[in-house]
């Protein structure tokens, strides 16, 4: 499969999961959403930390707790834009639904996404 193909497949993985958990969260049980949406971006992270090393780079020939430890650093970091954009969008729009947010805020951030992941993360 294409890496980029592969990329994708991995964030739209992750978005589905990020925002099925946000949903549950808010619409389900009415937790605020700035807070569901740290549980979500975290259950979206596994997800993808999954699919990107089997299909997106394979494993990065580093141990599997260091590999997890470089990938969330950088889930973080592009998850603290991500979040600034959720955020500012659904503080801006309050009108806005929150997964319309998270799908903004989430397209905005790939690129950095993917960056990080080939060059600080997978990168041999």
């Amino acid at each position: 499969m294409n890496r980029i193909a592969a990329f994708v497949l991995a964030g739209g993985s992750g978005f589905a999961t990020d925002a099925a958990v946000l949903l549950l969260l808010t619409a389900g049980i009415g937790l605020n959403p700035f807070v569901a949406r740290l549980f979500s971006f975290a259950a979206a992270v596994c997800v993808t930390w999954a699919i990107n090393r089997r299909l997106t780079f394979g494993p990065s020939g580093r141990s599997l707790a260091r590999e997890g430890a470089r990938y969330t650093a950088v889930a973080v970091a592009v998850g603290l834009f991500n979040y600034a954009a959720y955020a500012g969008l659904l503080l801006a729009f309050p009108a806005l639904w929150p997964v319309a947010a998270l799908a903004i805020a989430s397209g905005a951030a790939m690129v950095l996404s993917f960056l990080g992941y080939s060059r600080l993360v997978f990168g041999r």
